[in-house]
């Protein structure tokens, strides 16, 4: 069998590139779970988004939708009936 020589070089060599790129690689995978991170953001602010512009056109269009939230954030109440809040 032929044995493999460990040169002092050889051992500091490999310490040195990998004191080089440990740095860079860290910094690549933190960078990594950001941009993942970032992502499953951007997907959920584009279903809201998506929710929003769909409550919108139904404000804009649906009467009894608008009277609904009117009566359910503003407490806006047909003439004649009385409201009545329960604590």
């Amino acid at each position: 069998m032929a044995k493999i020589k460990i040169r002092p070089l050889y051992i500091f060599i490999a310490l040195f590139l990998f004191m080089i790129f440990l740095p860079g690689y860290t910094k690549f995978m933190e960078l990594r779970a950001k941009n993942n991170h970032l992502e499953e953001e951007i997907a959920r602010l584009e279903q809201e988004n998506i929710r929003l512009y769909k409550e919108k056109d139904r404000l804009e269009k649906d009467i009894d939708y608008i009277e609904k939230v009117a009566r359910d954030s503003m407490g806006v109440t047909r003439e004649g009936e009385i409201p009545i809040k329960i604590e």
